[in-house]
């Protein structure tokens, strides 16, 4: 357990850390071209800004699923030509590229409306243990998604590959995904948040490395988002955390005629439900685990929301907003 030591620090506007997810980059459907994706973010970024303008201190992660497996496809298809990358490399490809339109978008819709915010990306590392069982099981899905005939083809030229149905929506392929333990440039993160400046951070949950002797390197696996968020949100003393998705909040029965969204819950309700199994793997739950660690090693409080509500879901009118 992580505990803070709230005597020190600094009394200023609270911090904010924003997990977005999926669709604040690439739709559904999408080719995912640079100007779809460039689209997207500009229209999340008017949002962020008009956060920044009410006072809000907004550290922002986001994911890169799609486009990590479309990093990787690259590498792979021009091998003939120029050696690919590993996997810890294609993620730091996607945090720059993904920071880049981020904080352009961002900084150019915080110019329109006269307010001088610094807004910066910061190159993550999240430290990960080596003998995570993660590294057996791979688990975390990323790359496009694949119909049942184009996943066999696949995986008869590489079958090294793990490609499974991935919830209904079709199958992708599954790279491990270990526990995050601690934010290498959490220091320099709080340095820039305390100095006013919006900060983008832990890009696609961070480049996983591992400690060898008194040396990072960089480990084949990919991070899960919410969970770096939560890991970030901690080590930088946040006060909120808040994680935007494709859905309006948690709910209980999702897709069922049953299901009930959960508006406002304390931590202990929401832990007991994701151990009867309510939330799934590959999408929910690791939400509700985020937000239930954030809770207990001393944040304030939660919200699982959708993108399109965030102002109303970080002014507690939204969402599923989780307190202790």
């Amino acid at each position: 357990m992580v505990l803070r030591d709230e005597t020190s620090l600094p009394r200023q506007t609270p911090v904010t850390v924003l997990a977005l997810g999926g669709n604040a980059i690439l739709q559904r459907n999408q080719e995912g071209t640079f100007e779809e994706q460039y689209e997207n973010v500009k229209s999340t970024a008017i949002q962020i800004a008009t956060l920044v303008n009410d006072g809000f201190r907004i550290v922002i992660v986001h994911g890169n699923g799609p486009q990590i497996g479309a990093t990787v496809i690259r590498h792979e298809m021009g091998r003939t030509k120029v050696p690919p990358l590993p996997l810890h490399a294609c993620g730091a490809e996607t945090q720059g590229f993904l920071g880049y339109i981020i904080q352009q978008s961002l900084q150019d819709e915080l110019a329109k409306r006269g307010t001088s915010r610094a807004v910066v990306t910061v190159v993550t590392q999240v430290l990960v243990e080596r003998n995570d069982p993660a590294f057996k099981h791979p688990s975390k899905p990323i790359g496009p998604f694949y119909t049942k005939d184009q996943r066999n083809v696949l995986l008869r030229d590489r079958s090294d590959l793990v490609i499974e149905e991935d919830s209904g929506r079709g199958y992708r392929r599954l790279v491990p995904s270990p526990d995050p333990k601690a934010v290498i440039e959490d220091k320099a993160i709080r340095v820039l948040v305390d100095d006013e400046s919006v900060v983008i951070a832990c890009g696609g949950g961070g480049i996983p490395v591992i400690r060898q002797g008194d040396q990072l390197r960089g480990v084949e696996a990919v991070i899960d988002k919410d969970l770096a968020a939560e890991r970030l949100a901690t080590s930088i003393h946040a006060e909120s955390l808040v994680i935007l998705t494709d859905v309006e909040g948690v709910y209980l029965n999702y897709g069922k005629p049953n299901q009930q969204l959960l508006s406002e819950i304390n931590r202990d309700e929401l832990e007991g439900y994701a151990k009867k199994g309510y939330f799934a793997r590959g999408s929910m739950a690791p939400k509700v685990e985020a937000v239930i660690r954030f809770l207990r090693n001393g944040g304030k409080r939660a919200v699982i929301a959708s993108l399109g509500d965030l102002g109303r879901a970080i002014k507690g009118s939204a969402g599923t907003q989780v307190t202790n």
